[in-house]
């Protein structure tokens, strides 16, 4: 129990000093700079000892401050970047970015060569999971388009569709793996 001459503090406040009355309006201290100020007997506290160290005003906004931070930290990982918001895997079968020369190649050699990297690529980017590729072929007369497609028919669990017109034109086509099909 609060009673005169008590040392004390007031919560949520940097204000101390000796309590001077208790009534039923509440407990007048006069504070360390000689100030009266009344209070109600749940925002003060007694001393206990004479060695309690009162903070600062400054210390105590700092520690406010401080617990409104941490407040504010998410306690749960922060969430990854959603898969599509990724850039894509882009894969150029354009024949000069294959090789240097198609000196002694055929027709038939170079749409293997594009059609074998095709493969070997998706193939890759589903052992490491990338959501989206996008493979560019060219416009030209169609035939490793139609090749393309038929190869990815095989695969399950892939979506084919049209490359973003505006970036790529009629010559790419945009692959989308499924991660978790059921």
């Amino acid at each position: 129990m609060i009673k005169v001459g008590d040392n004390v503090l007031v919560l949520d406040e940097p204000i101390s000093g000796t309590v001077t009355s208790v009534n039923s309006d509440g407990v007048t201290i006069e504070t360390e700079d000689g100030f009266d100020m009344t209070f109600s007997l749940n925002e003060i506290v007694k001393i206990q000892s004479e060695e309690l160290i009162v903070p600062s005003y400054e210390e105590v906004r700092k520690n406010i401050q401080e617990k409104e931070v941490f407040k504010k930290k998410s306690k749960r990982p922060s969430p990854k970047p959603k898969e599509r918001h990724l850039p894509p895997m882009e894969v150029d079968l354009h024949i000069h970015k294959l090789v240097k020369s198609t000196k002694g190649m055929s027709n038939h050699d170079m749409v293997t060569l594009q059609l074998d990297t095709a493969k070997r690529q998706l193939d890759f980017a589903i052992h490491k999971r990338i959501p989206k590729i996008i493979f560019i072929h060219g416009v030209g007369q169609g035939i490793l388009k139609e090749e393309l497609r038929y190869l990815f028919g095989r695969y399950d669990n892939i979506k084919v569709s049209d490359a973003d017109y505006k970036k790529y034109g009629l010559g790419a086509m945009e692959i989308y793996i499924l991660q978790n099909p059921k």
